[in-house]
């Protein structure tokens, strides 16, 4: 038996951070599917033609919107830039170090419908295993 995949997904602008007081928004595109659940992916559309996506666990991303969590290549952490509540991301990679800021109040909120659509706790049950399997082996 096949299930639909269901996915949410939201455009935003992030801000990159070059220094404490110069940033350059860059556009971004949010997304979390039923396929993947325990997964986020965030794109980031860069001038050079070429989006870049990174994926890490939901669960730090959720995290990340209370305190600071993470280690390694993502670290998150809420903050406030001027009258703003932000959710910090520092990505790492051997390509380089970014430091984004995204509006937590968004980001909130599209968390909020990728726990509609696969609710904490139930992410192996909306995995297909015995669909992936068959996969395999055909």
């Amino acid at each position: 038996m096949e299930r639909a995949t269901s996915v949410v997904e939201h455009e935003l602008e992030l801000n990159l951070v070059l220094s404490p007081d110069h940033s350059i928004p860059v556009p971004a595109r949010l997304s979390y599917g039923s396929h993947d659940p325990y997964a986020v992916h965030i794109t980031f559309h860069l001038d050079t033609g070429s989006p870049v996506t990174w994926v890490f666990a939901r669960e730090l991303l959720v995290e990340g919107t209370f305190r600071p969590c993470g280690q390694g290549d993502v670290r998150i952490w809420p903050t406030r830039s001027g009258r703003r509540s932000v959710l910090c991301l520092a990505l790492s990679s051997p390509a380089g170090d970014a430091l984004l800021e995204a509006p937590l109040p968004v980001v909130a909120a599209w968390l909020e419908r990728a726990h509609r659509l696969v609710p904490p706790g139930s992410e192996l049950a909306a995995l297909d295993m015995d669909g992936s399997l068959a996969e395999l082996l055909a």
